[in-house]
């Protein structure tokens, strides 16, 4: 086998990529990362972007061979290689071991191991003695660079930006340092404090998409200009996906730190009717103490007439737990399972359905265009709660027959009544959008009677509240 000793010596970085790590080789021997990748044979191509760009999270698995002419060739021992590299034993698995010949197979970095990040280029320099760009796997909780203020972003969307600016919002540095004491607590809880970690952080992403419209909300929407580096009004659906997890950090780690907190889990209990079961109230003592833990104390009826969210799933689980219901142990009875439709949605998933609705104006981008954030929140909204209300027939068939009906009548009831008002919400949010209004009475197999009535209803509504008139019971 061919050696390739080393004339420098190129230490990798605590979690870095491999593929980030030989594209720095490269660079310190003076040639392209192409170059360099041919000491591999590689069973694969590098994965791209849509449109042929390369994938900065692009991620590399070696065999042994590959793995000892990587360590040649950047001067440093294997052991350090494996305590470095989080892919560095993942090519034992996916690469037949009797090769002789160093191998190499391309990898999303995501799919290796956690989310990875961009990591600071003056970090970078500091360790290094260059600039260079650098991919790590970062956990969300651990993006901040408190030495230099920055923000990493993800590194698996396909956007320029690799930081951004943290210096004017000390309370984002301080959280991370904050969240080194709530990891304990989770651990002491026993539970995975990255479990707890996501739970938080969907719940305030879920937040963030209706404070959209929330004129009472003025900390994001400043730190949201911050980190745009002064203005985020020319492009702000761009910055609202890139600068999220940055803006809404502080309060994601209060959330986890409040729902750890075996105080908060009696405050759901006694809003649940503890010994006598009652529904979740809106002024409920939960949801009333969150907000004031957040400094918003009109958010605790906002978040406790979110049905369907990942809080209000929580709390059930938590009331389930204690009632001692919920059948044998599993997701329903865990107050940390995340249901897939709850998590938070990527920067990068995110972008790319912006870039698509761009690219199409005629789809789905009219729709946040021309309908007000706050209607769409109230659809949402209704079209939710109908949803939460339909899953609770599942556990409604025990009893007698007239109190089964009684149950599920009620429960039906209400549900036709919420999907009635988000009908009607929808209807209206359409036509002022610019539908014609014969096509949304199509749509909704509504005859022209029902549509006039709910544009009526809906164009009232909105002059009393202009004029600042009560709205009418």
């Amino acid at each position: 086998m061919t050696r390739y000793p080393s004339l420098l010596r190129i230490a990798p970085l605590l979690g870095e990529t491999t593929s980030s790590l030989i594209c720095r080789i490269a660079c310190r021997y003076g040639m392209e990362a192409k170059v360099l990748r041919a000491c591999w044979k590689w069973r694969n191509y590098p994965p791209g972007h849509e449109g042929g760009c390369a994938r900065a999270d692009a991620e590399v698995l070696l065999n042994a061979a590959g793995r000892r002419r990587l360590a040649g060739l950047c001067g440093v021992e294997e052991g350090v290689l494996a305590r470095a590299l989080p892919s560095w034993g993942e090519g034992d698995a996916k690469l037949r071991a009797e090769d002789d010949d160093p191998v190499g197979l391309w990898r999303v970095g995501g799919a290796v191991a956690g989310p990875v990040a961009f990591g600071c280029r003056l970090c970078t320099a500091r360790r290094t003695g260059q600039g260079l760009r650098a991919v790590r796997d970062v956990p969300r909780w651990e993006r901040v660079c408190g030495r230099h203020g920055r923000w990493l972003l993800d590194a698996d969307a396909n956007q320029p930006l690799e930081h951004l600016d943290l210096r004017g919002l000390p309370e984002v540095v301080a959280a991370q340092r904050r969240w080194a004491s709530v990891s304990r607590r989770a651990v002491r809880a026993g539970a995975e404090p990255e479990r707890v970690f996501a739970l938080a952080r969907a719940v305030v992403a879920r937040w963030w998409e209706q404070a959209y419209g929330w004129e009472r909300e003025t900390v994001w929407p400043q730190r949201l200009h911050l980190v745009a580096g002064g203005g985020a009004g020319g492009d702000l659906e761009r910055w609202r996906i890139v600068g999220r997890d940055a803006v809404v950090f502080p309060e994601v780690v209060a959330v986890a730190d409040a729902l750890l907190n075996p105080a908060m889990a009696e405050l759901v209990w006694a809003d649940s009717g503890a010994g006598r079961p009652r529904a979740l109230p809106a002024d409920g003592l939960f949801c009333r103490q969150l907000g004031e833990r957040l400094g918003r104390g009109w958010l605790g009826q906002l978040a406790a007439t979110d049905r369907g969210g990942p809080l209000i799933a929580w709390m059930g689980s938590v009331i389930r737990r204690r009632r001692g219901v919920g059948g044998p142990p599993g997701y329903d009875n865990d107050p940390w399972w995340l249901r897939q439709e709850h998590q938070a949605a990527t920067m990068a998933g995110q972008l790319r359905v912006l870039g698509k609705e761009k690219k199409a104006p005629g789809s789905g981008t009219r729709w946040r265009a021309a309908v007000p954030a706050e209607q769409r929140a109230q659809i949402s909204s209704l079209v939710d709660g109908a949803q939460e209300q339909l899953i609770q027939l599942r556990g409604a068939q025990a009893g007698s027959s007239a109190d089964v009906a009684q149950h599920l009548l009620r429960i039906l009831s209400h549900s036709a009544a919420l999907i009635d008002k988000a009908l009607q919400h929808t209807v209206v949010a359409a036509v002022n959008a610019g539908v014609p209004p014969q096509d949304v009475a199509r749509w909704a197999k509504l005859p022209p009677g029902p549509l006039a009535d709910a544009l009526e209803a809906y164009q009232e509504a909105s002059d009393e509240t202009r004029r600042g008139l009560p709205r009418a019971a």
